[in-house]
């Protein structure tokens, strides 16, 4: 984006402070931005045709909605406003920057289905931000709510660097008053990926990571349904076009087959329930190009292979006087009569709703030619807060007076807001740990239900109840049978947590607690821990140092102890001497010790150390060109985490040292570091050849036989000459495991050996795996 100073005309420019700010409220001000031959001049007439059509098309959405004409007189200020304050701005696309904000805001209206005030807000969000214009202009012209969700939309722009995380966690304050701010910021967002093609690919990767790792979990919890999906599909577009492209082929390939077999479908439902006397819709939905691949890859399976691509949704009125539950589960009879259900994939969300609000009946059943076609049955109220989540919730939010999943939610991310001492990076992955996309429903002795996140653990059941039952929890009942506090609960499961008045919080509950609320819980009880070992510790050091009668310990003396005990500060050291891991024994030998000559200190360092990769020099480099990545250069590491190998699609980043670590662009931590660090994201590009081998890891299974070992390792040393690190077979009830630790080149290698093992007799599947041990 560049600025051009706003241009203004001779009666604006005789216009300053609070007669400036007059003439924006009054007719005259609407009146004469259009008329304007000076502001005309900015845009082509065909981009101020672009520019009305897009504001038409808001103002129609508005009274579609029964927009009130005073409201639509607000509206239309708030577009002569921006319109001069961006006049003259472009976007990387080329086009006139008021485009951006008039697209935010019929997202807002026409898909989220917001208000007046929210439209004001996403029609003026990036003024104050990109133009000369103050928070108090906004305030003075259109009010304290409207500048109050601006203020909130201002802190959150750029990228999520630490300082980005901090204003992410501001902008969230605001769910205590007004939770517009984030929707707006997610309308803002998706037109951001509708329009990314004209950033470079490194702004692309950057973008695409962070709305995959933080924005599109959020649409999720708040029950975007819809924008989720196309913010997780646009994603999936710039990480990994090929991928989509190949998807997205294979979709339309399969539309006309697809669409034959959904008529046959719902043929004799419709039928049916004509006959019953619904007023219904039924409609097909295919599963979403990002959740297509994201199965492909986590079940290690081909396209072919998903066998729920299809859905098919009943909406529909539900009759007067009859509860809606009881007309879903009637529809639910129906289907099943006339298709045969698969037991284990009936899901009642209208019982227990989803977290964020979603209500709904689902049923797989058995289909034409033998296709399982899941079914999808709401009310029409159901399909809204599904489709349009927290604004819809609030719409129908008298229906049911209870507190609902969603305001449950909203209540502990409050609470987490309330904990001033955490980094602001930790906040943000906390935050996301809020954001689970699959729940689980448990219940307590008396049958009180909880929703937790998939894999949760008995101790986090007890932080969710109260901090103190999960401090002195030892362990549960759960269907009444003992289980440790690492035990995974499963939806159904009734837990009675057992506590003990000795227990404390250890340090190894992290590595299993997975909610949010229990992880801040167990670091806040160490904190007041740590805080009282590091005070006892501290007296009992200045006690032995009096002893030596050293009553004024130099920076020195600290320095010393603290490189004698391998440690990182004095209130590491405090906290271990009030522990009583430092013992203090030596305390004389230690300080008389001389300390190391500095010339000799810094050549054991530089000479008789295992050596790093070398650093990059200090020279910047340029993001928008790839970097090159050959087998013999050492200015760059590859990743453990996920072990790239030539050929793999990767990314760069650049840590503090200036060093490269190349990572897979489907790696996790890849992921977080492109939402967290988006602006050290370098692209980079491999030159294949053969000068060095990477260890790679196999998994493979089939059917057990003689001689089915040999066979395989016969295909890698034989046939293709591979090395072999370690091979690993295990046999039972017929069916062999194996785990292969090979060294390959490159892909094409690796995709050549796959494909050759996949051809022996009785081996059913072959997958790579990035863990390497």
């Amino acid at each position: 984006m560049y600025f051009i100073p706003n241009l203004l005309s001779p009666i604006q420019i005789c216009l300053c402070g609070k007669n400036r700010l007059q003439f924006f409220t009054t007719f005259a001000f609407q009146e004469k931005i259009l008329e304007d031959r000076l502001f005309m001049n900015y845009w082509t007439d065909a981009e101020l045709r672009y520019i009305n059509d897009l504001y038409e098309d808001l103002v129609k959405l508005c009274k579609q909605r029964k927009t009130k004409p005073e409201n639509l007189e607000k509206i239309d200020k708030a577009f002569q406003f921006a319109n001069q304050a961006h006049a003259g701005v472009r976007r990387k696309s080329g086009e006139p920057y008021i485009a951006h904000p008039l697209a935010v805001a019929t997202i807002v209206v026409g898909e989220i289905g917001l208000g007046t005030t929210a439209a004001l807000a996403a029609i003026l969000h990036d003024v104050v931000e990109d133009t000369d214009y103050t928070l108090e202009d906004i305030k003075n012209i259109f009010g304290e709510k409207v500048a109050g969700i601006v203020d909130g939309l201002t802190k959150l722009s750029g990228t999520f660097d630490s300082a980005q995380a901090a204003n992410f966690r501001k902008m969230l304050m605001t769910l205590s008053d007004d939770v517009r701010v984030i929707l707006i910021k997610l309308a803002d967002r998706l037109h951001n990926m509708r329009t990314l093609d004209s950033m470079f690919l490194h702004k692309q990767m950057k973008i695409a990571g962070e709305t995959l790792y933080i924005f599109a979990p959020l649409a999720h919890r708040l029950g975007l349904y819809a924008i989720k999906t196309e913010l997780e599909d646009l994603s999936l577009k710039y990480q990994h076009p090929e991928a989509y492209e190949r998807i997205s082929l294979q979709l339309r390939d399969q539309e006309s087959r697809r669409n034959y077999l959904v008529n046959q479908f719902i043929d004799p439902i419709n039928q049916r329930l004509k006959k019953e006397g619904f007023d219904f819709n039924i409609a097909a939905r295919s599963k979403s190009i990002f959740s297509i691949w994201n199965k492909m890859q986590a079940k290690k399976i081909s396209f072919d292979e998903i066998y729920d691509l299809l859905a098919i949704r009943i909406v529909f009125n539900p009759k007067k006087n009859i509860s809606e539950k009881r007309q879903c589960f009637d529809i639910l009879s129906l289907v099943t009569d006339i298709y045969k259900p698969k037991p284990d994939r009936i899901r009642d969300w209208i019982t227990m709703p989803k977290a964020n609000g979603y209500e709904a009946l689902h049923v797989t059943v058995m289909g034409p030619e033998g296709k399982w076609v899941e079914v999808q049955i709401r009310t029409k109220r159901m399909d809204e807060i599904a489709e349009k989540g927290f604004a819809a919730h609030y719409k129908y939010k008298g229906i049911k007076s209870n507190e609902s999943e969603l305001d449950k939610w909203l209540g502990k991310i409050r609470e987490m807001l309330q904990n001033p001492e955490s980094d602001a990076l930790d906040f943000l992955d906390e935050f996301k740990l809020n954001l689970f996309a699959q729940e689980i429903v448990v219940f307590t002795p008396k049958g009180l239900m909880k929703t937790l996140p998939k894999d949760a653990t008995v101790l986090d059941f007890a932080y969710d109840i109260h901090t103190d039952l999960g401090t002195k929890c030892i362990g549960a009942k759960v269907n009444h049978r003992l289980v440790p506090l690492s035990h995974k609960l499963s939806s159904g499961d009734q837990v009675e947590i057992i506590t003990s008045e000795k227990q404390n919080p250890q340090v190894e509950w992290l590595d299993f607690v997975v909610t949010a609320r229990a992880k801040n819980k167990i670091r806040d009880a160490f904190k007041k821990q740590q805080k009282a070992h590091i005070e006892k510790g501290r007296q009992f050091l200045t006690d032995e140092l009096n002893r030596l009668k050293i009553t004024k310990p130099s920076a020195n003396t600290f320095r010393k102890l603290i490189e004698h005990y391998h440690l990182h500060s004095k209130d590491q050291l405090y906290a271990q001497i009030g522990l009583g891991i430092v013992k203090l024994d030596n305390l004389n030998k230690i300080l008389l010790k001389r300390t190391e000559n500095k010339f000799i200190k810094y050549w054991k360092l530089s000479f008789l150390k295992p050596g790093k990769p070398t650093k990059q020099d200090n020279k910047k480099i340029d993001k928008r060109q790839p970097i090159v990545l050959e087998d013999d250069n050492a200015q760059y590491i590859l990743a453990s985490c996920c072990s790239p190998i030539p050929g793999d699609k990767v990314l760069g980043f650049l840590n503090d040292d200036n060093q490269i670590h190349i990572h897979k662009k489907n790696c996790q931590e890849a992921l977080k570091l492109m939402a967290n660090q988006g602006d050290r994201i370098v692209t980079a590009n491999w030159i294949i050849s053969k000068k060095l081998s990477h260890l790679i890891h196999l998994h493979i299974n089939g059917f057990d036989r003689i001689a089915v070992v040999n066979d395989i390792t016969n295909v890698i040393s034989n046939e293709l000459t591979i090395n072999m690190r370690s091979i690993k077979f295990e046999s039972h009830d017929g069916i062999f495991e194996g785990d292969l630790f090979l060294y390959v080149y490159n892909t094409e290698d690796l995709d050549n050996l796959i494909t050759k093992l996949k051809k022996i007799k009785s081996v059913d599947t072959v997958v790579r795996t990035d863990k390497i041990e």
